[in-house]
């Protein structure tokens, strides 16, 4: 055992030299004490080798026996101290080796473990045995070892990104285009349509060239939010206005599809800070994930108040109850409830990531609650922006 760490060795030059336990555990530290246990037992054999020397010497010399090795004082000195030498080379290998073995093996497997981990085997933790400079090899391997496979698998979820991202676009976009070519098409086949048929029919492509344009829109704007492309252009706005004018322009939606809009504040005027443009998108999907899943419900409920120094906004629904399994999802990219695969509804599945990808650049958070009392998605959002989300 190390007794009580030394605190201060002085030299002669003046030289503090602050020796502890975590030094010992250190390399360095280890083969000095490894060296000093081997060099006292060694001094511990050479003691011992040196009395039998004499004891046997002089057993011989007393029977009489007769050796070019033995003098009239016992052994002669050179053959002593040649049998000293190797008795304390010996001992000293033997036992810095012993000392040494285990700390090798561990060495050795460091090495093994490295060598898989270059092969590509990252499904392994190294033991951290030490506590000195291998243990923190060991221990910055197994990081890597973690942060390399965390690399890897985000590579691989980017990788599936891309291929949900061609699938998606090639389905959302395929079907409008389809039609716009096919009423074109019709129009251009038939050179006796009358007038009124033909606009008629000119007006149908051209809407669904719009849808076509939105999702368009929708998904560049999708990506530049996740490659952080997109910054935040902030003004002092009235949250209150922005909700009153979305439900104005969403009026005609609410009528075609049945629906009654109700719009509650607490406050007269919700003055904040923030990008105007991408919370009336925000908004805006809000409303039309309302109306797609809603229609059954006939109400749309809007409420906005301040609660400390945020804003919360409810978009309220009452239409098909989200089952709970889907709820942890519905912010994922391209993820879709299954009744959304109509063709009534449609979409990319990004609308609701690009709600929370808005809040999140702006420091607030969405939230959402399904059962028999509505589907509510909250939404907070501080009233004034931090300086660094400021351009």
């Amino acid at each position: 055992m190390i007794p009580e760490p030394i605190r201060s060795l002085r030299q002669s030059g003046g030289l503090d030299i602050k020796l502890s336990s975590r030094w010992i555990q250190t390399f360095e530290g280890r083969i000095a004490w490894y060296t000093i246990i081997s060099l006292a037992a060694t001094g511990i054999a050479e003691v011992v080798m040196a009395f039998l020397i004499y004891k046997v010497a002089g057993k011989l010399r007393y029977m009489g026996y007769r050796s070019a090795m033995l003098g009239p004082d016992g052994l002669y000195p050179g053959y002593r101290l040649m049998i000293l030498g190797v008795c304390g080379a010996l001992t000293f290998l033997f036992t810095f080796y012993a000392l040494l073995h285990k700390y090798m093996s561990y060495v050795r497997m460091l090495e093994r473990a490295m060598r898989d981990i270059a092969n590509g085997n990252l499904d392994q933790e190294i033991p951290v045995e030490n506590l000195d400079e291998f243990g923190e090899i060991a221990r910055y391997m197994n990081q890597m070892e973690r942060h390399v496979k965390d690399l890897m698998e985000r590579e691989r979820e980017s990788e599936r990104t891309k291929n949900d991202l061609v699938t998606s676009v090639a389905h959302d976009l395929r079907t409008p285009l389809t039609s716009v070519i096919g009423y074109l098409d019709w129009v251009k086949s038939r050179p006796d349509l009358d007038e009124q048929t033909r606009q008629q029919y000119l007006d149908i492509a051209y809407r669904k060239a719009l849808h076509l344009e939105q999702l368009t829109n929708e998904l560049f704007g999708f990506v530049k939010m996740e490659h952080k492309e997109m910054s935040l252009h902030l003004e002092q706005l009235d949250l209150q206005k922005l909700l009153e004018q979305l439900l104005d322009e969403a009026w005609p939606s609410f009528e075609k599809n049945g629906l009654e809009a109700q719009f509650s504040c607490v406050e007269h005027g919700i003055p904040m800070e923030g990008d105007g443009n991408l919370l009336a998108r925000l908004f805006e999907n809000l409303l039309n994930n309302a109306v797609k899943y809603g229609k059954d419900g006939k109400i749309i409920r809007v409420a906005a108040k301040v609660v400390h120094e945020h804003v919360l906004v409810q978009v309220i629904n009452y239409g098909y109850v989200i089952p709970k399994e889907d709820l942890e999802k519905l912010f994922q990219k391209f993820y879709r409830v299954e009744q959304s695969r109509s063709q009534n509804t449609g979409g990319t599945g990004l609308g609701l990531a690009i709600v929370h990808q808005i809040a999140v650049l702006h420091g607030g958070d969405v939230q959402v609650k399904s059962d028999l009392d509505g589907t509510v998605f909250s939404v907070w959002l501080p009233l004034q922006q931090k300086k660094e989300r400021q351009t």
